[in-house]
Protein backbone atom coordinates (compact mmCIF):
# COMPACT_ATOMS: atom_id res chain seq x y z
CA UNK A 1 0.00 0.00 0.00
CA UNK A 2 2.87 2.71 0.51
CA UNK A 3 3.90 2.14 -2.90
CA UNK A 4 0.14 3.15 -4.33
CA UNK A 5 -0.40 5.86 -1.92
CA UNK A 6 -1.59 9.59 -2.67
CA UNK A 7 1.78 10.98 -2.84
CA UNK A 8 2.26 8.75 -5.87
CA UNK A 9 -0.56 10.21 -7.18
CA UNK A 10 0.71 13.82 -6.68
CA UNK A 11 4.27 12.94 -8.61
CA UNK A 12 3.20 10.77 -11.39
CA UNK A 13 0.11 12.88 -12.49
CA UNK A 14 2.88 15.77 -12.19
CA UNK A 15 5.16 14.13 -14.50
CA UNK A 16 2.64 13.08 -16.95
CA UNK A 17 1.47 16.50 -17.16
CA UNK A 18 4.67 17.75 -16.95
CA UNK A 19 6.83 15.53 -19.38
CA UNK A 20 4.23 13.37 -20.82
CA UNK A 21 6.02 9.83 -20.80
CA UNK A 22 9.66 11.60 -20.41
CA UNK A 23 9.68 10.26 -16.66
CA UNK A 24 7.99 6.79 -16.97
CA UNK A 25 11.38 5.35 -16.58
CA UNK A 26 11.83 6.64 -13.35
CA UNK A 27 8.98 5.18 -12.23
CA UNK A 28 10.01 1.89 -12.78
CA UNK A 29 13.64 2.72 -11.56
CA UNK A 30 12.00 3.47 -8.48
CA UNK A 31 10.07 0.66 -8.45
CA UNK A 32 13.31 -1.88 -9.26
CA UNK A 33 14.92 -0.04 -6.25
CA UNK A 34 11.88 0.07 -3.58
CA UNK A 35 11.78 -3.92 -4.97
CA UNK A 36 15.50 -5.29 -3.49
CA UNK A 37 15.29 -2.46 -0.10
CA UNK A 38 11.89 -3.89 0.84
CA UNK A 39 12.95 -7.09 0.45
CA UNK A 40 16.02 -6.62 2.71
CA UNK A 41 13.63 -4.86 5.17
CA UNK A 42 11.35 -7.68 5.41
CA UNK A 43 14.32 -10.48 5.32
CA UNK A 44 15.93 -8.58 8.49
CA UNK A 45 13.17 -8.88 10.70
CA UNK A 46 12.45 -13.07 9.44
CA UNK A 47 16.44 -13.43 10.13
CA UNK A 48 17.40 -11.22 12.66
CA UNK A 49 14.13 -11.93 14.83
CA UNK A 50 13.85 -7.45 15.36
CA UNK A 51 12.91 -4.82 13.76
CA UNK A 52 15.56 -2.34 12.22
CA UNK A 53 13.70 0.23 14.24
CA UNK A 54 14.43 -1.50 17.34
CA UNK A 55 17.91 -2.52 15.61
CA UNK A 56 19.16 1.27 15.18
CA UNK A 57 18.73 2.01 19.08
CA UNK A 58 20.42 -1.44 20.21
CA UNK A 59 23.28 -0.24 17.80
CA UNK A 60 24.22 3.40 18.41
CA UNK A 61 25.74 4.23 21.34
CA UNK A 62 24.93 7.28 23.46
CA UNK A 63 21.26 8.73 23.59
CA UNK A 64 21.48 11.71 21.73
CA UNK A 65 22.43 9.54 18.69
CA UNK A 66 19.45 7.35 19.32
CA UNK A 67 16.76 10.23 19.78
CA UNK A 68 18.72 12.13 16.52
CA UNK A 69 17.36 8.98 14.87
CA UNK A 70 14.14 8.74 16.08
CA UNK A 71 12.96 12.59 15.94
CA UNK A 72 14.43 12.03 12.02
CA UNK A 73 12.74 8.95 11.37
CA UNK A 74 9.04 10.87 12.75
CA UNK A 75 9.52 13.33 10.76
CA UNK A 76 9.44 11.06 7.89
CA UNK A 77 6.53 9.42 9.02
CA UNK A 78 4.65 12.90 9.31
CA UNK A 79 5.44 14.21 5.87
CA UNK A 80 4.04 10.43 4.61
CA UNK A 81 1.09 10.75 6.34
CA UNK A 82 0.64 13.81 5.54
CA UNK A 83 0.89 12.81 1.60
CA UNK A 84 -1.66 9.92 2.85
CA UNK A 85 -4.06 12.38 4.45
CA UNK A 86 -4.39 14.73 2.13
CA UNK A 87 -5.45 12.08 -0.66
CA UNK A 88 -8.30 11.26 1.62
CA UNK A 89 -9.38 14.72 1.52
CA UNK A 90 -8.85 15.36 -1.78
CA UNK A 91 -10.78 12.60 -2.67
CA UNK A 92 -14.03 13.87 -0.30
CA UNK A 93 -13.53 16.91 -1.69
CA UNK A 94 -14.06 15.61 -5.47
CA UNK A 95 -16.33 12.59 -4.45
CA UNK A 96 -18.68 14.32 -2.39
CA UNK A 97 -17.93 18.05 -3.21
CA UNK A 98 -17.00 18.79 0.27
CA UNK A 99 -14.80 21.73 0.52
CA UNK A 100 -11.51 21.06 1.19
CA UNK A 101 -11.64 22.96 4.76
CA UNK A 102 -14.29 20.45 6.20
CA UNK A 103 -13.10 17.49 4.11
CA UNK A 104 -9.80 18.39 6.37
CA UNK A 105 -11.54 17.84 9.31
CA UNK A 106 -13.56 14.68 8.36
CA UNK A 107 -10.68 12.90 6.84
CA UNK A 108 -8.78 12.94 10.18
CA UNK A 109 -10.95 10.23 11.09
CA UNK A 110 -10.53 7.95 8.54
CA UNK A 111 -7.20 6.02 10.17
CA UNK A 112 -9.11 6.29 13.74
CA UNK A 113 -12.07 4.46 12.46
CA UNK A 114 -10.59 1.65 10.34
CA UNK A 115 -7.96 0.67 13.07
CA UNK A 116 -10.34 0.54 15.72
CA UNK A 117 -12.72 -2.05 13.83
CA UNK A 118 -9.57 -4.24 12.80
CA UNK A 119 -7.54 -3.65 16.00
CA UNK A 120 -8.31 -7.31 16.81
CA UNK A 121 -7.39 -9.17 13.66
CA UNK A 122 -4.75 -7.80 12.05
CA UNK A 123 -5.95 -10.30 9.15
CA UNK A 124 -9.33 -8.23 8.44
CA UNK A 125 -6.70 -5.10 7.68
CA UNK A 126 -4.69 -7.53 5.48
CA UNK A 127 -8.41 -8.15 3.65
CA UNK A 128 -8.66 -4.07 3.79
CA UNK A 129 -5.32 -4.06 2.00
CA UNK A 130 -6.08 -6.32 -1.11
CA UNK A 131 -9.48 -4.92 -1.13
CA UNK A 132 -8.17 -1.61 -1.94
CA UNK A 133 -5.64 -2.95 -4.09
CA UNK A 134 -8.01 -4.71 -6.03
CA UNK A 135 -10.05 -1.29 -6.19
CA UNK A 136 -6.95 0.44 -7.50
CA UNK A 137 -5.50 -1.95 -10.06
CA UNK A 138 -8.77 -2.85 -11.72
CA UNK A 139 -9.52 1.25 -11.06
CA UNK A 140 -6.69 2.51 -13.74
CA UNK A 141 -7.07 -0.86 -15.79
CA UNK A 142 -10.49 0.78 -16.69
CA UNK A 143 -8.76 4.22 -16.66
CA UNK A 144 -5.88 3.50 -19.05
CA UNK A 145 -8.76 1.20 -21.59
CA UNK A 146 -10.30 4.32 -21.64
CA UNK A 147 -7.99 7.04 -22.11
CA UNK A 148 -5.49 4.63 -24.38
CA UNK A 149 -1.66 5.29 -24.83
CA UNK A 150 0.84 5.33 -27.07
CA UNK A 151 3.36 2.92 -27.57
CA UNK A 152 5.69 4.22 -29.53
CA UNK A 153 5.72 7.20 -27.46
CA UNK A 154 6.12 4.80 -24.55
CA UNK A 155 9.00 2.91 -26.04
CA UNK A 156 10.82 6.16 -27.19
CA UNK A 157 10.74 7.14 -23.46
CA UNK A 158 13.19 4.54 -22.69
CA UNK A 159 15.04 5.26 -25.41
CA UNK A 160 15.71 9.00 -24.86
CA UNK A 161 14.48 9.55 -21.27
CA UNK A 162 13.79 13.07 -20.06
CA UNK A 163 16.12 14.26 -17.26
CA UNK A 164 17.88 17.32 -16.64
CA UNK A 165 17.71 20.57 -14.19
CA UNK A 166 13.47 21.13 -15.39
CA UNK A 167 12.91 17.40 -14.82
CA UNK A 168 15.50 16.25 -11.55
CA UNK A 169 12.57 17.76 -8.50
CA UNK A 170 9.76 14.99 -10.32
CA UNK A 171 12.41 12.40 -10.34
CA UNK A 172 13.46 12.73 -6.78
CA UNK A 173 9.77 13.20 -6.04
CA UNK A 174 9.14 9.66 -7.67
CA UNK A 175 11.47 8.08 -5.72
CA UNK A 176 10.62 9.38 -2.54
CA UNK A 177 7.17 8.50 -3.11
CA UNK A 178 8.12 5.03 -4.48
CA UNK A 179 11.00 4.09 -1.60
CA UNK A 180 9.61 5.46 1.48
CA UNK A 181 11.09 5.60 4.91
CA UNK A 182 8.58 4.27 6.52
CA UNK A 183 8.23 1.00 4.44
CA UNK A 184 11.92 0.38 5.12
CA UNK A 185 11.29 0.36 9.06
CA UNK A 186 7.58 -0.98 8.86
CA UNK A 187 8.24 -3.61 6.67
CA UNK A 188 10.83 -5.33 8.86
CA UNK A 189 8.18 -4.75 12.01
CA UNK A 190 5.50 -7.10 9.75
CA UNK A 191 7.59 -10.13 8.85
CA UNK A 192 9.15 -10.52 12.11
CA UNK A 193 5.12 -10.33 13.88
CA UNK A 194 4.60 -13.16 11.16
CA UNK A 195 7.35 -15.19 12.62
CA UNK A 196 6.61 -14.80 15.59
CA UNK A 197 2.78 -15.62 15.76
CA UNK A 198 3.75 -18.71 13.56
CA UNK A 199 6.48 -20.05 15.97
CA UNK A 200 5.61 -23.70 16.71
CA UNK A 201 7.88 -24.34 19.74
CA UNK A 202 9.66 -22.47 22.14
CA UNK A 203 12.09 -21.04 19.66
CA UNK A 204 12.23 -20.37 16.10
CA UNK A 205 13.69 -22.43 13.95
CA UNK A 206 15.97 -21.85 10.52
CA UNK A 207 13.71 -24.29 8.41
CA UNK A 208 10.45 -21.74 9.33
CA UNK A 209 12.46 -18.59 8.79
CA UNK A 210 13.60 -20.04 5.64
CA UNK A 211 9.74 -20.81 4.60
CA UNK A 212 8.67 -17.34 6.04
CA UNK A 213 11.43 -16.20 3.94
CA UNK A 214 10.25 -18.04 0.61
CA UNK A 215 6.70 -16.92 1.60
CA UNK A 216 7.99 -13.23 1.78
CA UNK A 217 10.10 -13.56 -1.58
CA UNK A 218 6.77 -14.70 -3.47
CA UNK A 219 4.41 -12.29 -2.20
CA UNK A 220 6.53 -9.46 -2.67
CA UNK A 221 7.61 -9.23 -6.18
CA UNK A 222 4.06 -9.51 -7.58
CA UNK A 223 2.90 -6.97 -5.22
CA UNK A 224 5.44 -4.51 -6.11
CA UNK A 225 5.34 -5.78 -10.44
CA UNK A 226 1.15 -4.56 -9.87
CA UNK A 227 2.52 -1.38 -7.97
CA UNK A 228 4.63 -0.79 -10.65
CA UNK A 229 2.14 -0.72 -13.26
CA UNK A 230 -0.84 1.18 -11.22
CA UNK A 231 2.30 3.74 -10.73
CA UNK A 232 2.90 3.64 -14.84
CA UNK A 233 -0.77 3.52 -15.05
CA UNK A 234 -1.12 6.74 -13.13
CA UNK A 235 1.44 8.92 -15.34
CA UNK A 236 -0.23 7.02 -18.92
CA UNK A 237 -4.02 8.86 -17.79
CA UNK A 238 -2.27 12.11 -16.63
CA UNK A 239 0.12 12.09 -20.30
CA UNK A 240 -2.65 11.68 -22.28
CA UNK A 241 -5.31 13.51 -20.39
CA UNK A 242 -2.87 16.53 -20.38
CA UNK A 243 -2.27 16.17 -24.19
CA UNK A 244 -2.17 19.41 -25.83
CA UNK A 245 -4.58 18.38 -28.88
CA UNK A 246 -7.09 17.31 -26.02
CA UNK A 247 -6.77 20.62 -24.09
CA UNK A 248 -3.88 23.10 -23.15
CA UNK A 249 -3.71 22.31 -19.45
CA UNK A 250 -0.95 22.26 -17.72
CA UNK A 251 -2.40 22.54 -13.65
CA UNK A 252 -2.16 18.78 -12.21
CA UNK A 253 -4.21 19.46 -9.52
CA UNK A 254 -7.18 19.54 -12.46
CA UNK A 255 -6.96 16.24 -13.21
CA UNK A 256 -10.55 14.81 -11.87
CA UNK A 257 -11.81 18.25 -13.80
CA UNK A 258 -9.64 17.02 -16.95
CA UNK A 259 -11.10 13.81 -17.17
CA UNK A 260 -14.74 14.51 -17.28
CA UNK A 261 -15.30 15.93 -20.69
CA UNK A 262 -12.02 13.83 -22.52
CA UNK A 263 -12.80 10.11 -20.79
CA UNK A 264 -16.38 10.81 -19.35
CA UNK A 265 -17.83 10.85 -15.77
CA UNK A 266 -17.41 7.11 -14.83
CA UNK A 267 -13.26 7.21 -15.51
CA UNK A 268 -13.25 10.11 -13.63
CA UNK A 269 -15.20 8.32 -10.45
CA UNK A 270 -13.38 5.49 -11.19
CA UNK A 271 -10.09 7.93 -10.46
CA UNK A 272 -11.39 9.19 -7.44
CA UNK A 273 -12.43 6.16 -5.79
CA UNK A 274 -9.05 4.32 -6.47
CA UNK A 275 -7.86 8.04 -4.42
CA UNK A 276 -9.92 7.23 -1.97
CA UNK A 277 -9.00 3.84 -0.92
CA UNK A 278 -5.13 4.55 -1.72
CA UNK A 279 -5.58 7.57 0.98
CA UNK A 280 -7.50 5.13 3.71
CA UNK A 281 -4.86 2.13 3.56
CA UNK A 282 -2.05 3.90 2.94
CA UNK A 283 -2.82 5.91 6.13
CA UNK A 284 -3.41 2.63 7.90
CA UNK A 285 0.05 1.56 6.53
CA UNK A 286 1.65 5.08 7.52
CA UNK A 287 0.15 4.41 11.10
CA UNK A 288 1.18 1.09 11.57
CA UNK A 289 4.77 2.44 10.78
CA UNK A 290 4.83 5.16 13.15
CA UNK A 291 3.65 2.87 15.55
CA UNK A 292 6.53 0.59 14.70
CA UNK A 293 8.88 3.38 14.46
CA UNK A 294 8.63 4.66 18.42
CA UNK A 295 8.05 1.38 19.90
CA UNK A 296 11.66 0.58 18.17
CA UNK A 297 13.06 3.52 19.19
CA UNK A 298 12.58 4.16 22.18
CA UNK A 299 12.38 0.42 23.32
CA UNK A 300 8.99 0.50 24.87
CA UNK A 301 5.11 -0.28 24.20
CA UNK A 302 3.26 2.45 23.33
CA UNK A 303 -0.66 3.12 23.60
CA UNK A 304 -2.18 2.06 20.12
CA UNK A 305 -5.10 4.28 19.97
CA UNK A 306 -2.83 7.13 21.71
CA UNK A 307 -0.36 6.98 18.55
CA UNK A 308 -2.90 7.16 15.70
CA UNK A 309 -4.48 10.39 18.01
CA UNK A 310 -0.91 11.66 18.08
CA UNK A 311 -0.37 10.62 14.28
CA UNK A 312 -3.06 12.54 13.14
CA UNK A 313 -3.12 15.75 15.74
CA UNK A 314 0.53 16.46 14.05
CA UNK A 315 -0.96 16.50 10.03
CA UNK A 316 -4.04 18.05 10.52
CA UNK A 317 -3.31 20.79 11.96
CA UNK A 318 -0.79 22.27 9.20
CA UNK A 319 -2.74 20.51 6.47
CA UNK A 320 -5.89 23.07 7.66
CA UNK A 321 -3.78 26.23 7.82
CA UNK A 322 -2.80 25.48 4.59
CA UNK A 323 -5.84 25.02 2.86
CA UNK A 324 -6.74 28.17 5.00
CA UNK A 325 -3.80 29.95 3.30
CA UNK A 326 -5.06 28.75 -0.12
CA UNK A 327 -2.00 26.59 -0.92
CA UNK A 328 -2.44 23.87 -3.38
CA UNK A 329 -3.20 20.09 -1.57
CA UNK A 330 -1.19 18.51 -4.72
CA UNK A 331 1.85 20.29 -4.68
CA UNK A 332 2.07 19.95 -0.96
CA UNK A 333 1.99 16.08 -1.65
CA UNK A 334 4.97 16.40 -4.69
CA UNK A 335 6.79 18.53 -2.10
CA UNK A 336 6.45 15.93 0.82
CA UNK A 337 7.35 13.11 -1.47
CA UNK A 338 10.87 15.35 -2.58
CA UNK A 339 11.25 15.59 1.02
CA UNK A 340 10.84 11.85 1.77
CA UNK A 341 13.59 11.42 -0.98
CA UNK A 342 15.98 13.30 1.15
CA UNK A 343 15.10 11.58 4.18
CA UNK A 344 15.72 8.11 2.52
CA UNK A 345 19.43 7.51 3.49
CA UNK A 346 17.96 7.32 7.46
CA UNK A 347 16.62 4.01 7.28
CA UNK A 348 18.45 3.17 4.11
CA UNK A 349 21.99 3.16 4.97
CA UNK A 350 21.18 1.15 8.45
CA UNK A 351 19.24 -1.62 6.49
CA UNK A 352 22.01 -2.25 3.77
CA UNK A 353 24.80 -2.37 7.02
CA UNK A 354 22.62 -4.56 9.11
CA UNK A 355 21.75 -6.89 6.40
CA UNK A 356 25.66 -7.63 5.34
CA UNK A 357 26.45 -8.10 8.82
CA UNK A 358 26.63 -12.31 9.64
CA UNK A 359 26.27 -11.29 13.50
CA UNK A 360 22.82 -9.95 13.04
CA UNK A 361 21.93 -12.37 9.99
CA UNK A 362 23.58 -15.55 10.65
CA UNK A 363 22.61 -18.01 7.25
CA UNK A 364 20.66 -15.16 5.93
CA UNK A 365 23.41 -12.48 5.15
CA UNK A 366 23.40 -10.94 2.08
CA UNK A 367 25.19 -12.18 -0.88
CA UNK A 368 28.01 -9.75 -2.24
CA UNK A 369 26.30 -9.19 -5.16
CA UNK A 370 23.19 -8.12 -2.79
CA UNK A 371 25.02 -6.04 -1.06
CA UNK A 372 27.13 -4.11 -4.02
CA UNK A 373 23.24 -3.88 -5.97
CA UNK A 374 21.86 -1.64 -2.75
CA UNK A 375 24.97 0.08 -2.39
CA UNK A 376 24.72 1.16 -6.06
CA UNK A 377 20.60 1.78 -5.38
CA UNK A 378 21.70 3.68 -2.19
CA UNK A 379 24.42 5.74 -4.32
CA UNK A 380 22.21 6.76 -6.80
CA UNK A 381 19.37 8.20 -4.78
CA UNK A 382 22.16 10.17 -2.63
CA UNK A 383 23.35 11.53 -5.85
CA UNK A 384 19.87 12.52 -7.02
CA UNK A 385 19.34 14.15 -4.26
CA UNK A 386 22.82 15.99 -4.10
CA UNK A 387 22.15 17.13 -7.71
CA UNK A 388 18.25 18.34 -6.56
CA UNK A 389 19.88 20.45 -3.76
CA UNK A 390 22.65 21.46 -6.17
CA UNK A 391 19.96 23.08 -9.07
CA UNK A 392 17.83 24.60 -6.05
CA UNK A 393 20.72 26.19 -4.23
CA UNK A 394 21.72 27.75 -7.27
CA UNK A 395 20.16 31.08 -7.23
CA UNK A 396 21.88 31.57 -4.24
CA UNK A 397 25.87 32.41 -3.81
CA UNK A 398 28.21 30.19 -3.94
CA UNK A 399 29.13 29.84 -0.45
CA UNK A 400 25.94 29.26 0.78
CA UNK A 401 25.68 26.84 -1.96
CA UNK A 402 28.55 24.89 -1.05
CA UNK A 403 27.55 24.99 2.90
CA UNK A 404 24.16 22.99 2.27
CA UNK A 405 25.81 20.79 0.03
CA UNK A 406 28.07 19.77 3.27
CA UNK A 407 25.64 19.68 5.68
CA UNK A 408 23.95 17.34 3.09
CA UNK A 409 27.15 15.34 3.01
CA UNK A 410 27.89 15.49 6.62
CA UNK A 411 23.96 14.05 7.25
CA UNK A 412 25.34 10.81 4.96
CA UNK A 413 28.77 10.60 6.80
CA UNK A 414 26.87 10.54 9.94
CA UNK A 415 24.83 7.97 9.51
CA UNK A 416 27.42 5.67 8.08
CA UNK A 417 29.98 6.47 11.10
CA UNK A 418 26.98 5.47 13.23
CA UNK A 419 26.32 2.36 12.34
CA UNK A 420 30.19 1.63 11.88
CA UNK A 421 31.85 2.37 15.39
Amino acid sequence: MAYMDPGNYGTDIQAGASFRYGLLWTVWMANLMAMLLQYLSGKLGIAAGKDLSELVRQSLDSRFDVLLNWVGAEAAAAATDLAEYLGTVLALNILFKIPLLYASIFGAADVLILLALTSRRFRALEYFFILSVSIISFGFLYDVIIAGFELPQIAQSFVSPSFGSDSIFLVVGIIGATVMPHALYVHSTLTRNKLLESKVGPEITVEEKKRHLKLHTYESIPAFLIAGMVNAAILIVSAVAFNPKFRNVTAADQAYQIMVPIFGSLAAIVFAVTLLFSGLASSATGTLAGQSIMEGMLGRKINKNLRRIVTRVVNVFPTTIAILLGIDPLSLLVYSQVLLSLMIALPMIPLIFFTARKEVMGQFVNRGLTTTLAVLIGTIIVGLNAYLIYILTAPVNVFLQALILGGYAVYHIYLVYAMLR
